[in-house]
């Protein structure tokens, strides 16, 4: 099933995990969202410049951003009232995980490439 898929700190680099995620969700056919407010796109996706700027209904965040970055982004995440995040290694906040569980939000400690190649996703 194809879903809406925002990639918070999506990098144009590509060795980076989070532009790996953008090229692997676009190949199993979801419609990627990269935020980035420094770059035009990321692995041929146009980029959105802030979660708050989003009009799509978002099905799941992949957060690719540090704890204490995500902070800054926490309320437009609740805001924008998707079925889950995904916390990638590196990521993972219980703080922020509780916070979105608060609002309603599942959370996921996960890595968004090993579970589309699992079939789990």
């Amino acid at each position: 099933m194809s879903e809406t898929v925002l990639v918070l700190g999506a990098s144009p680099k590509p060795e980076r995990y989070s532009f790996k995620a953008v090229q692997l969700l676009k190949e199993y056919g979801h419609k990627v969202l990269p935020v980035n407010p420094y770059h035009e796109e990321v692995a041929g996706v146009k980029c959105v410049p802030m979660i708050n700027t989003v009009s799509d209904h978002v099905d799941t965040v992949t957060v690719y951003v540090r704890a204490d970055l995500l902070k800054n982004d926490i309320d437009q995440l609740i805001a924008l009232a998707p079925r889950r995040v995904i916390f990638n290694p590196g990521t993972e906040s219980d703080e922020m995980a509780e916070r979105l569980e608060k609002a309603g939000i599942a959370t996921e400690e996960a890595c968004t490439l090993v579970l589309l190649r699992t079939g789990q996703y």
